[in-house]
């Protein structure tokens, strides 16, 4: 124990150390005079503002832009967001395009004055990379019309904060922060096209990325949703970048959008629907939908599993299931513990959900919203499937993960079949959990069986398991307390279990991001006993 706790503090030593080196380095005149290494360059390339439609949020308040001239905005003591915010100027895109440009140059010309040196909050690396990309996309009123003195200040400018990113990129653990600056970098290139430094440099990242966290099915290795559709818009982006600059598109670029794309047309465009596994909550794809209209990309996926996630569909019901392995811990910050949960849609509307996923990860809820608990699942002696470890103040990765065995899928038109079994229980309990889901379309009827396989039944274990319902959802227990009722706006359904309790909980619905409400829980609960434990339970409608 001493061992491994003079290690522990070792490492923790040796951590600290090298961070107070880097930031001494970082702000030193070395540092400085590394990413001030720029060329006399032209801006050739001037990119379109709407082609960052899909990831720019325009604000409906119009901002007053004389309000940002003043060198005194940038000394205000605000808030993170609202420095954030102020810093990657993608405010921009919100203004007028009748906005002064001389107002807004002289805007930028103060930012430089106060941030020629690095400085580690206005040079974060997303708010700098998402900075470039907001100064060259709006060229119409950052660069157009204006002298040769500030012309020469905003090149050097951009050239010294990629500089910056490419120092950078190489230690950051966040791949969406990754694929940003790689996308800041790549623009540069295109945008200064008489240094070909930075598309080389910005290609190679971006080749690395896609080897590195991008399965060979074209899904993000992490089996975020939230992720896949992030990666499908910065690659889209950057296609629309070179094909706009008249630059020869890499091949690999367009396979890695056509791989993506089926693995979001099998996860939302098939089905129109956000199901909450591993990182997700209720999103606007509609909007993206059009998006990909707009710019004539069509994406198809007839599969019925893809990515460890099965989708089975009528005209009416939507049955989906969790029957994948948990990620590497690498690749597991989102990650939750919903091996073998499932959802049902009827009609368009959640029958059963989960609970959803809280993103701010400096809130509690965000370490609850991983747990088996919030999932339609089954717990035992009320652990979760797998364990999770902190690695910083507010990052949570996977400790032991689970595997998946068994995994049998049947769609026939009048039977449906999901099963699986996960290995998450076995090491502390000696249990795999077996879980089988049925579907009969004639009869509108689900039949579940949840197996628990022990080894050893030397001990009584606890179990529960879990089915979440929508917050608008009503729900009442029959008089022989062996039926719940439930009703889904004009639908009447009915869960059954005859051989162990049934009960009504409250818990906690994070649909909706960063938000929670009060929802209930259909609950199963009991004592395994024996080897062999098989329960049965049932969800019909009336």
């Amino acid at each position: 124990m001493i061992i491994k706790n003079l290690i522990v503090s070792l490492s923790q030593f040796y951590f600290k150390l090298k961070a107070s080196l880097k930031e001494f380095y970082q702000n030193s005149n070395f540092y400085d005079k590394k990413i001030s290494k720029t060329k006399n360059i032209t801006f050739d390339y001037k990119p379109s503002p709407y082609l960052l439609s899909s990831i720019v949020k325009y604000q409906k308040k119009k901002y007053n832009i004389e309000d940002f001239a003043l060198e005194t905005i940038w000394q205000n003591n605000l808030k993170y967001e609202e420095y954030e915010k102020l810093n990657n100027f993608f405010w921009f895109f919100s203004l007028d395009l009748k906005s002064s440009k001389k107002t807004t140059q002289s805007i930028i010309n103060n930012w430089i004055n106060r941030n020629d040196c690095y400085n580690p909050k206005s040079w974060d690396f997303d708010i700098t990379s998402k900075r470039i990309i907001s100064w060259l996309s709006n060229h119409q009123l950052t660069y157009e019309n204006c002298d040769e003195d500030f012309k020469k200040k905003f090149n050097l400018s951009i050239q010294k904060q990629t500089n910056h990113l490419l120092n950078e990129i190489k230690n950051l653990t966040e791949v969406e922060n990754k694929i940003i600056g790689c996308a800041a970098v790549i623009l540069t290139g295109l945008a200064y096209q008489n240094n070909n430094d930075y598309l080389v440099n910005g290609l190679n990242l971006l080749k690395k990325i896609i080897k590195s966290s991008i399965n060979n099915q074209g899904f993000p290795k992490s089996r975020d949703i939230k992720q896949l559709i992030f990666y499908l818009k910065y690659f889209i982006i950057i296609r629309e970048w070179f094909k706009e600059s008249q630059n020869t598109i890499p091949e690999y670029i367009d396979e890695t959008i056509y791989y993506l794309g089926q693995s979001y047309a099998f996860i939302w465009q098939n089905i129109n629907q956000d199901i909450f596994f591993n990182g997700n909550y209720i999103s606007n794809n509609n909007e993206f939908d059009q998006y990909l209209k707009r710019f004539g990309y069509v994406f198809k996926n007839e599969n019925k599993e893809l990515a460890g996630y099965v989708i089975l569909k009528n005209k009416k019901i939507i049955l989906t299931m969790d029957i994948g392995d948990s990620p590497s811990n690498n690749f597991s910050k989102s990650y939750q513990a919903g091996a073998l949960s499932f959802e049902i849609i009827s009609n368009g509307k959640k029958l059963i959900t989960n609970s959803g996923y809280f993103v701010n990860k400096n809130n509690k809820l965000n370490k609850l919203s991983k747990s088996s608990a919030l999932h339609n699942t089954l717990t035992i002696e009320d652990h979760s499937s797998c364990d999770f470890k902190k690695i910083n103040k507010s990052n949570l990765i996977i400790g032991k993960g689970i595997n998946i065995n068994k995994k049998n899928i049947v769609f026939e038109d009048n039977y449906w079949k999901i099963s699986g079994s996960h290995d998450g229980y076995l090491k502390k309990f000696k249990s795999i959990h077996e879980r089988e889901v049925e579907f009969y379309p004639e009869q509108m009827k689900f039949v579940g069986f949840d197996k628990l396989s022990r080894k050893d039944a030397s001990q009584n274990i606890k179990f529960d398991i879990r089915f979440h319902l929508d917050p608008n959802t009503k729900v009442m227990k029959t008089q022989d307390n062996k039926s719940i009722l439930i009703e889904l706006e004009d639908e009447g359904w009915k869960f059954n279990c005859d051989n162990f309790d049934i009960n009504i909980d409250n818990g906690l619905y994070l649909g909706i991001k960063n938000s929670y409400k009060e929802n209930q829980n259909i609950c199963i609960s009991g004592i395994s006993t024996i080897n062999n434990q098989t329960i049965k339970w049932e969800i019909t409608k009336l």
